[in-house]
Parts: structure tokens; sequence; C-alpha cells
């Protein structure tokens, strides 16, 4: 995912503050026009490649036997089970891919 990152090129300088609290309301104030204080013009595109992507929580059914057999493999590989899953289900998914 990429964003528009300013290199924060004053325009003009922001008031001085006498507190934090007084600055978080002047920037959260919706009259505040930002663009008098960043050169967007000196914007560059960056990269954030170390977000985690947002997960969804899901509900499976299987078998007993079944959940208990990836639980005793995950054991042995002491990793979580549902972190085995998902790399299990990952790798079939590219690997269905693949075949297309």
């Amino acid at each position: 995912m990429a964003k528009l990152a300013s290199t924060n090129v004053s325009k003009n300088k922001p008031p001085v503050f006498k507190s934090e609290a007084e600055e978080r309301a002047f920037w959260e104030n919706p009259d505040t026009d930002t663009s008098m204080y960043f050169d967007e013009s000196s914007a560059r595109e960056l990269t954030f490649k170390n977000l985690k992507p947002s997960t969804t929580s899901i509900s499976l059914r299987m078998t007993e036997s079944l959940l208990d057999g990836i639980k005793a493999h995950a054991n042995k590989m002491d990793v979580p089970y549902q972190s085995l899953m998902k790399v299990w289900l990952a790798e079939k998914l590219k690997e269905s891919n693949k075949r297309r």
C-alpha cells in the first residue's frame, strides 16, 4: 500500500503552543487549513512494507479427530495450530493458482 508523504517543507510556521492539549485542539479543528503549513508539491510516494494485513475471524467446523491431528502436528512443530492451518491453506491456494 502506497501513501504520499510530505517532506514537511514548511510554507508557514505553525503557531507556538503552550501545551500539548492546545496543539491537539488546533490540529483536530476541522477549520484548520493544514495546507498552509506543508508543501504538498514536495510529497513523495512511500511504501510501508512491515504493515500487517488486517485479519478476519472465521468459524470453521471440522471433526474432532481432524482437529486433534492438526493440533498434534502443530505441537510436534512447536507452532500454534491455527498458524499452521493458515500456512497450509495459503500453500494450498498458491499451489491451486499455479495449476490454473
